[in-house]
């Protein structure tokens, strides 16, 4: 891979700069991008001229335009065989994907792409339709992907431009594997991007051996973007949860994210929080993917005003306006928090990132503050506004259970028509028996 040089890129002001098709530039103005982003100064030029690349940056910096709109453009100059997939873009997440999908549709909306969204967790009908169609770009899922390629629907033949995107997410979620299929299913004669919030060595591995002179662009990958205010709380566990309903009822009606380390502690928490006035939704793992979808579809039309989540949201989710993210269990690594912390504060909007920290996590957090170049400051909760709950509020609180039945020796015993007054009763009719001779008779005719 080389490095490269970043001269020029502060030249390059407005999209008109990279000789884009106008039917491209129209939706890029139609979507309201005012200006080019620094990750899309450095990547679209060499994009357009055919290189391999490495991006790295911080999330909610624009990498999907950065790829999408150089695809497009290679879409509308080169006219491909119809019918053929000519773009392949594979993403950790089923809502990483989906969110890029749309950003695509809509920055290609007025060249008529035809894109093919595959996801697990849903029926593959639709998308095998999508197939059927002509699919000239597919954003896909690593696992939903090779299984539609085993039965015969996926073909990769005609791949121009890859994009991995994430990469380092793929590689913590174990899909280096899968990757390593897919990208012996494609064509030698290709173009790679690679984007990722952060470079570890598997990253580097990965580029140096499928990727062709690289160049490298980079902006500030380690660490979160400028705008967030970081502030850490110390306390004890059982603190957690009043201070994190004081802090969101403090923050007023503004939305926000917070993150815990397991499935089942992200749902208990969500369920406890709608108990005390707070209108919040979970996310998390053990949820299908309609439920995944109705979560995420509320949380951004401002139904919630609170997401509790696992890092399956932690990448990719981009959602306008987060304005605080609460990191309820600390992140496992320090990667983590970055890309945590990066759901809010994104598009150079201000934002602010809040840690819960127990004695047992400051190893942890040394580790962060390492990583993000920078001591985060120590706030005190004493100083937040005392904001009384619906109803008072116990560290543990389990959410209301369904009652257990009594023993049935406890339980009242049911009413029957022996029980019941006379007076209730029907008077019973008595069948009258017809004689023996009668019977006989009827039976033998």
């Amino acid at each position: 891979m080389t490095q490269t040089r970043q001269h020029g890129a502060a030249e390059l002001t407005r999209f008109t700069d990279f000789e884009l098709d106008p039917q491209l530039l129209r939706a890029v103005e139609e979507a309201g991008f005012a200006s080019p982003r620094p990750i899309q100064q450095k990547a679209i030029p060499h994009a357009l001229a055919g290189r391999d690349i490495v991006g790295l940056a911080q999330t909610g910096t624009g990498k999907t335009a950065a790829f999408a709109l150089p695809m497009l453009q290679r879409l509308i100059a080169k006219r491909g065989q119809p019918g053929r997939t000519r773009g392949l873009v594979v993403a950790p997440t089923r809502e990483l994907t989906q969110q890029i999908s749309e950003e695509i549709a809509r920055l290609g909306k007025h060249v008529n792409v035809r894109l093919a969204t595959l996801i697990g967790g849903v029926s593959p009908h639709a998308q095998i339709e999508a197939l059927r169609r002509g699919a000239q770009i597919i954003v896909a899922c690593p696992g939903r992907l090779l299984d539609l390629q085993r039965q015969g629907h996926v073909s990769l033949a005609a791949i121009e431009t890859l994009v991995l995107d994430e990469a380092d997410h793929m590689f913590d979620m174990g899909f280096l594997p899968d990757l390593r299929r897919i990208l012996n299913l494609l064509p030698r004669n290709r173009q790679s991007l690679l984007f990722s919030a952060t470079m570890p060595d598997e990253i580097r591995q990965l580029a140096q051996r499928y990727l062709r002179e690289a160049v490298v662009v980079e902006c500030a990958p380690q660490r979160p973007a400028e705008t967030i205010e970081h502030g850490v709380f110390e306390v004890e566990e059982g603190q957690k949860l009043d201070l994190l309903h004081r802090l969101l009822a403090a923050s007023g009606p503004s939305s926000a994210i917070v993150f815990a380390r397991t499935k089942h502690r992200a749902k208990r928490l969500a369920l406890k929080l709608c108990h005390f006035g707070h209108r919040a939704v979970a996310l998390q793992g053990n949820m299908s993917q309609n439920q995944r979808q109705r979560a995420m579809d509320g949380f951004r039309q401002q139904e919630f005003d609170v997401l509790v989540a696992t890092d399956i949201a932690a990448r990719g989710i981009d959602v306008a306006g987060v304005g605080q993210v609460i990191n309820y269990d600390v992140p496992n690594t320090a990667d983590a928090y970055t890309h945590r912390i990066g759901r809010t504060g994104r598009a150079e909007r201000s934002g602010q990132g809040y840690t819960f920290v127990t004695s047992a996590d400051r190893a942890s957090l040394r580790a962060i503050e390492r990583r993000i170049g920078r001591d985060i400051v120590r706030l005190a909760e004493g100083k937040l506004p005392t904001a009384p709950p619906t109803e008072p509020i116990a560290p543990h609180t389990d959410p209301p259970r369904i009652p257990t039945p009594a023993p049935r020796s406890e339980r009242p015993r049911r009413t029957t028509r022996s029980d019941a007054p006379s007076a209730q009763q029907p008077p019973r009719r008595r069948r009258r028996r017809r004689p023996q001779s009668q019977r006989s008779a009827q039976t033998e005719s």
